[in-house]
């Protein structure tokens, strides 16, 4: 009786490189070839890259105050966006938004235009890579839809990558969102219902010349100055809390600084304002307070009692929002 002849053991498949492997289900096989299933092999080291928090996401791009403003402090304001390697023939522009209708992420028109919303949550733990997949879909997208959320690849493109870094980044301020569309009254109805809530909502807010990242804005009861800032953090701190002690912390009468928050590894101090002073009315006094703040962070010396006891009540009034 003859004997069976055993299996000959097959040639292991050949193995991926890290950066050739793409992204698939989490239940599904690893595309590497090792057998076992994405999430426990390649898609471990993705994972943590997409979830991975970056502290200053718009780091090294024109206007990164003015960013981080627009995605945390207002509510209605656009700006054109120049690309690295120009427009498609078919895209006639791109435009950052800080909110589009129905929260879409981006939005292209019937004309090829493409709108790119700021402040839309994210997938990620890196806004910039999300924004940037957003953008690149919303350039293919069929001209006249919104395009849908989705997810980054871990070694994807940033804005950083994108965007033209010699572009000048300057906001336009809109009391309401009417630039959603090109025609207001002609609005399909959702579009339509989601501007009028939208209208409803939005706080009244202004930009102040000659300070990136400074805003006034309107509340019910005070009104407020938020700057935001790229000085390094205890720097900063240290030239506001010797501004404190010297009383000339303020913008005029009736005005407090009165602490300051983070966003995106930025630091924002605030400003208490009387209700009837306007953006144009702070303007002169934020400006003129910029040029004290430029001297106080000029300065090494130690700081006085005085000066430690008022960053300390500084620090105490930070809050982080991201």
């Amino acid at each position: 009786m003859a004997k069976k002849r055993r299996p000959q053991p097959q040639a292991a498949a050949p193995r991926m490189q890290d950066g050739e492997v793409p992204v698939v289900g989490a239940r599904e096989p690893c595309p590497c070839g090792s057998g076992r299933r994405y999430k426990a092999c390649h898609g471990r080291s993705a994972a943590h890259a997409v979830t991975e928090l970056v502290q200053r996401p718009f780091d090294g791009l024109p206007g990164e105050c003015d960013w981080v403003a627009l995605r945390e402090l207002v509510p209605a304001a656009t700006v054109e966006l120049t690309l690295k390697d120009g427009l498609p023939d078919d895209v006639p522009s791109v435009t950052l938004a800080t909110v589009l209708p129905m929260a879409w992420p981006a939005l292209r028109r019937d004309d090829g235009a493409v709108l790119l919303g700021l402040q839309n949550d994210t997938s990620s733990g890196d806004i910039s890579r999300d924004l940037a997949d957003t953008l690149q879909r919303a350039l293919t997208a069929k001209p006249g839809t919104p395009v849908a959320a989705g997810r980054a690849a871990a070694d994807g493109p940033r804005l950083q990558d994108l965007l033209d870094p010699d572009a000048h980044f300057e906001p336009s301020v809109h009391s309401g969102f009417e630039f959603w569309v090109e025609n207001a009254e002609n609005a399909a109805p959702e579009v339509a219902a989601s501007l009028e809530r939208a209208n409803a909502a939005a706080i009244p807010t202004a930009r102040i010349p000659g300070l990136e990242g400074a805003y006034w804005c309107e509340a019910p009861e005070k009104n407020h100055l938020r700057w935001v800032t790229s000085f390094p953090e205890e720097q900063l701190l240290d030239a506001l809390a010797r501004l404190h002690a010297a009383g000339t912390s303020s913008l005029g009468d009736g005005t407090r600084l009165v602490g300051s928050f983070r966003a995106h590894g930025l630091v924002v101090p605030v400003w208490d304002l009387p209700s009837e002073m306007s953006a144009e009315d702070v303007t002169a006094p934020a400006v003129a307070f910029g040029e004290r703040l430029a001297k106080a962070l000029a300065s090494d010396a130690p700081l006085t009692s005085e000066e430690r006891r008022a960053r300390g009540g500084l620090t105490n009034r930070q809050v982080t929002l991201s």
